[in-house]
């Protein structure tokens, strides 16, 4: 598992599952041309994508950044469909830390497409009962609202399968919400009405997980955002916002999906990379090199 660092906080990537996706619906209205030279694609036109729940221990209590895809929620034509490579061994992973489910003390979820989700709920004994049981489980109200009452698009995303169980433990934010001294949740909407995003800050520093506003690496463009996106102009106005101040502040980024970095750092210009946490796993779908 990779770790990282940052002051006082300590961050893990646990294993959450990969998944590929197509490849337009990744870059939406982008050439295949242009992002194809960014992110490796195969011969399905999909990208592959980490699941990769983020695990914060800071002051003696653990906060999770999503969920993962779980281990036996999808069904085989799921499987098929969303190109998945492995599924979540986050339990294990937790393991190998000394830590179990019940250990774990918030969630918090960026927003509950089912790529996020799924692990929040654990088929046992044929039932579905909350996988994180004494958590207590933040998102945006808005979110929250809409996953209750999904609309004809968005019912095939919000599975009732992974809020049903957790319902109890959920307690949603309107703007922002400080969870803890340095770890911030604030609604940006775009990629889904309730979208959130992370901020960590330590010592005057600052990490931002942007979730699915910024996915993979390759996104940085702000005009580079999914055809997934319920609101994508409003994507592309948090993205460039979030951007500049990240770049003048000399933030860091850190990522759930990206197979290839954890963790970038760019210059003021968001030109070059002054500082990264590569990936330790070897991602399945290798970038094609020319000779």
């Amino acid at each position: 598992m990779d770790q990282l660092t940052f002051h006082d906080v300590q961050i893990t990537w646990l294993d959450g599952g990969v998944v590929s996706f197509d490849g337009g619906a990744i870059f939406g209205v982008v050439p295949k041309p242009l992002w194809s030279r960014k992110y490796p694609v195969n011969e399905q036109n999909q990208i592959e994508n980490a699941t990769d729940p983020i695990l914060i221990q800071y002051q003696g209590k653990n906060y999770l950044i999503d969920t993962g895809i779980n281990k036996g929620k999808l069904t085989e034509k799921q499987k098929k469909i969303f190109g998945v490579y492995e599924e979540s061994s986050v339990v294990e992973s937790l393991s190998e830390m000394g830590l179990a489910p019940a250990d774990i003390d918030y969630v918090c979820m960026t927003h509950m497409h089912f790529d996020h989700a799924s692990g929040l709920t654990t088929f046992q004994d044929g039932r579905i009962q909350s996988t994180f049981p004494h958590a207590v489980i933040h998102m945006s109200q808005a979110e929250w609202d809409e996953v209750r009452n999904p609309n004809i698009r968005s019912k095939s995303t919000y599975w009732k399968e992974n809020w049903e169980a957790i319902q109890d433990q959920v307690h949603p934010f309107e703007t922002k919400l400080v969870v803890a001294d340095g770890i911030e949740m604030v609604h940006t909407g775009g990629h889904s009405n309730g979208h959130s995003v992370i901020k960590l800050q330590q010592r005057g520093e600052m990490m931002i997980h942007l979730a699915d506003l910024f996915a993979l690496h390759a996104h940085q463009n702000p005009l580079w955002v999914m055809a997934y996106d319920d609101y994508p102009m409003d994507s592309i106005f948090a993205k460039q916002k979030w951007l500049e101040e990240a770049y003048q502040n000399g933030s860091r980024f850190i990522f759930y999906h990206d197979v290839f970095y954890r963790m970038i750092q760019w210059d003021r210009d968001g030109k070059e990379i002054i500082d990264c946490l590569k990936r330790s796993k070897k991602p399945y779908i290798k970038m094609k090199t020319t000779e």
